[in-house]
């Protein structure tokens, strides 16, 4: 890949963004307020960034990244993320997004209520269980000790090794979670959800996690 669209450039998008001009990557930014309002974001990434309406930041993708409320994802382009690997890094806080029932009773996740809305695209869980500073400040090179884990879950056999290479160009080892259906184990309030942890320790956390009805 060499262009990675953010539909979404607060906290966590920006942040990947950083981390993708570091890795090389061109990186075309988007938000709901309008190009203009990002241009502080853009002088600072450099001439490999910049900034579009979020359907044309779909379109110009390799991979795109939605890091928008989850209360917003039916405004997310649908025909221009068609076929593509979009990472959905969205958790569900009821007191922002308002109450979703289907997540209530804990019979779909977050990513596949993305994956609803873009049929035709690979959706894939990431990014979700880190804070925003710490995609920088804790990102270290392929093989150094402790080096920080983050989980991946989709569907697509395919999208999963594309978006699990992106996140070790971005200094972190992968933990896969398994299909989308089983990103609720990398959900708020799990034990992998926050902590710094590496493969194996990242591995124990998400075979620990118990869905909320049961906790």
């Amino acid at each position: 890949m060499t262009t990675l669209g953010l539909i979404g450039s607060g906290h966590i998008g920006s942040q990947l963004a950083r981390l993708a001009v570091a890795a090389g990557l061109d990186v075309v930014l988007s938000n709901s307020r309008g190009p203009e309002t990002l241009s502080d974001l853009v002088a600072e990434l450099g001439p490999r960034a910049r900034a579009a309406s979020p359907a044309e930041a779909a379109g110009a993708a390799d991979i795109a990244v939605v890091s928008i409320p989850l209360r917003n994802i039916g405004l997310v382009p649908v025909d221009e993320l068609a076929g593509k690997t979009v990472i959905d890094t969205n958790n569900y806080y009821p007191q922002r997004d308002g109450i979703i029932p289907e997540l209530e009773a804990e019979e779909t996740t977050t990513a596949e209520l993305l994956q609803r809305h873009l049929p035709d695209s690979h959706v894939v869980k990431a990014f979700n269980h880190i804070y925003a500073r710490e995609l920088t400040s804790h990102a270290l090179p392929a093989g150094s000790p402790g080096r920080r884990a983050l989980a991946i879950a989709g569907d697509d056999a395919g999208a999963k090794p594309e978006v699990a290479a992106l996140i070790d160009a971005f200094g972190f080892d992968t933990v896969d979670a398994g299909p989308l259906a089983e990103g609720w184990r990398i959900q708020r309030d799990t034990p992998g959800y926050g902590p710094r942890l590496d493969r194996a320790g990242l591995t124990a956390a998400l075979a620990a996690a118990k869905r909320y009805r049961a906790a």
